[in-house]
């Protein structure tokens, strides 16, 4: 891969985004927070630097910023939102406090025309664009000329064509930016002039190696979940270190109908990669027992998590290293990438790395992908299309679907009642346009009528979304005949509900999961 792309993160909840609109374009890149990209400038070697967006102000005393040197390197620059606020100001122009802030779809009013719009947008139209800034640009540094504005930004995308400096107050990283991705290609490939080089292919080949380096010798112990993360994970490390991989499968009692089984029959049978199952429902329901906080049954489910491994690891001679399949959209939501300012929105019991007393270090191959490329990543590595192309599944299984206190009796409910809510959508036809469904067990009964009698019983609410990477999704739109049809499936079928509802929230507000 000969030509990179570096990502100055200033803390957006969607700096990974950026990452990715990036590689889809067939470009390396790496992300580095705004106060270690120094020590990057000389030894990646960019041939372009993209600013995030942030939550801080430029107008504050202490405001992050970029180093001064990224604007004397001679590469492009693409600032977004606060990444353009902050080029202006370092750069000599003026932000300042808008009294017009956007949040949300905006139109771009286009005003002139711009290497980053070249083939789908023109001077003179209005088009589409996600805004979330409450500062705005008031005065253009010396060199630059405004080619698009918004109602609440006069300034809302900007250049230098000299210097190939660019600024967008609005995320073209975002899918509600449309011709977004085109706007980000265009940087990479006409103003950059990167090559489309990288791939899939040589994500592979670069990650066998990395690991074969990383390992050396020692045996490796992979947390198998029996989802699409940790299987692929799996896979990768049986091509690059073969029989020094010992998968440890954990049921934890929260797991979906059926799986245990499905992944024991996979990875033994199929893959023939040593396998060790450890049932510890028990364990895991036991500690979980009367706790409602979601925080807390985190970070009971990581403990016990780290716990077992470390009981299975001392049965392990030479084994030096745990594989985990922690994603981008892990790491954002716990902390950016790298150690960045990201807000912690919640803490992911696979991110963050392991306790002193647990003598393994960590593998995480796929730190860097997003869930779609995983996929692709499976495929490359010959993984079935049924398999990888299965909906995400939380690392602390349903217990983060049974809001408040979880029971063995409510985890059977609840995974009954998925298991039709999920044959139904196959039956359907509907599963590979849905990113991701499931359902909620609530901590709520009501009143119902079943047989002439009364019930009270638990609420289910269903959710499914529609999303590219998982940082954003839009409720799936189903049709209110299949509604009922499951609504009435699983109330004869499962003890123990008598109402269901169905969760249309788009994340943002909402999060995917409900804890």
């Amino acid at each position: 891969m000969s030509d990179h792309i570096l990502i100055l993160d200033f803390g957006s909840q969607v700096t990974q985004l950026i990452a990715r609109r990036v590689r889809e374009a067939g470009v390396y890149c790496e992300i580095v927070p705004f106060n270690a990209a120094e020590a990057m400038l000389d030894d990646f070697a960019p041939k372009g630097i993209i600013l995030s967006g942030g939550p801080a102000s430029v107008t504050w005393d202490d405001a992050p910023r970029a180093p001064d040197r990224v604007f004397s390197m001679g590469v492009p620059v693409l600032g977004i939102c606060y990444g353009q606020q902050t080029m202006v100001q370092q750069l000599g122009g003026v932000v300042a406090v808008s009294d017009h802030q956007e949040f949300g779809r905006a139109f771009l009013d286009l005003v002139d025309d711009c290497h980053l719009f070249e083939g789908f947008w023109q001077a003179g139209g209005r088009e589409q664009v996600w805004m979330s800034h409450g500062d705005r640009v008031a005065s253009l540094p010396n060199g630059f000329r405004v080619v698009g504005t918004s109602k609440g930004a006069p300034f809302a995308a900007i250049a230098n064509d000299a210097l190939r400096f660019y600024g967008l107050q609005f995320h073209p990283e975002v899918i509600h930016t449309p011709h977004g991705k085109q706007l980000i290609s265009n940087f990479v490939h006409a103003v950059c002039g990167c090559a489309a080089d990288w791939s899939m292919a040589a994500f592979r080949d670069a990650k066998i190696a990395e690991i074969r380096a990383q390992v050396g010798d020692s045996r490796v112990i992979c947390g198998l979940s029996g989802g699409v993360d940790s299987s692929v994970v799996a896979v990768l490390l049986h091509e690059a270190i073969g029989d020094q991989l010992t998968c440890v499968f954990v049921d934890t009692g929260l797991l979906r109908m059926g799986e245990a089984q499905q992944v024991v029959d996979l990875f033994r049978k199929h893959y023939n990669i040593p396998l060790i199952h450890r049932d510890a429902s028990d364990l895991f329901l036991g500690e979980l027992d009367g706790v409602t906080d979601p925080e807390a049954k985190r970070k009971i489910i990581g403990r016990l998590f780290i716990d077992v491994f470390q009981e299975e690891a001392d049965k392990i001679q030479d084994a030096g290293f745990l594989a985990q399949g922690t994603l981008y959209p892990d790491v954002i939501e716990s902390v950016s990438f790298s150690g960045g300012p990201s807000v912690t929105i919640k803490s992911h019991h696979n991110v963050g790395g392991l306790p002193e007393k647990m003598n393994l270090k960590l593998v995480e191959p796929l730190r860097e992908l997003f869930k779609d490329e995983v996929r692709i990543l499976g495929r490359e590595l010959g993984l079935p299309d049924d398999f990888v192309g299965r909906h995400p599944f939380p690392g602390p299984g349903l217990a983060i679907r049974i809001p408040g206190a979880v029971t063995k009796e409510k985890a059977d409910i609840l995974r009954k009642a998925d298991a039709i809510y999920l044959e139904e959508i196959r039956n359907e036809g509907l599963y590979d346009s849905i990113w991701q469904a499931f359902a909620v067990l609530l901590p709520v009964k009501t009143v119902g009528v079943m047989g002439d009698a009364r019930t009270y019983d638990h609420v289910l609410a269903l959710r499914a979304v529609t999303s590219v990477d998982g940082m954003t999704a839009d409720s799936y739109p189903f049709d209110h005949a299949f509604l009922s049809r499951v609504a009435t499936r699983i109330i004869n079928e499962v003890r123990g509900i008598n109402r269901v509802v169905y969760d249309i929230t788009s994340k943002p507000p909402g999060t995917i999961e409900w804890e």
